[in-house]
């Protein structure tokens, strides 16, 4: 079976964001449930749980990495 599933970021540190974070880097910080932005590691991570065979009964899903930002209402 082929799987297909998406990986859906929050706000992750890198150079595209430097600028947003640079402004408003607390106040984003703040309404992160677990008070961080993310990494481009954190989201490599979820990628290779989902191309790995422990997710092969995971299809269909987007699955969220922000740090519970969109719990809040954020997202």
């Amino acid at each position: 079976g082929v799987t297909v599933n998406a990986v859906a970021p929050g706000f992750i540190e890198t150079d595209m964001t430097q600028a947003v974070r640079n402004a408003a880097g607390d106040k984003i910080k703040q309404a992160i449930p677990v008070k961080r932005l993310g990494t481009p590691e954190d989201i490599a991570h979820a990628v290779l749980f989902l191309a790995s065979p422990e997710s092969s009964y995971i299809t269909g899903q987007i699955l969220k990495v922000d740090g519970g930002l969109t719990l809040g209402g954020m997202g």
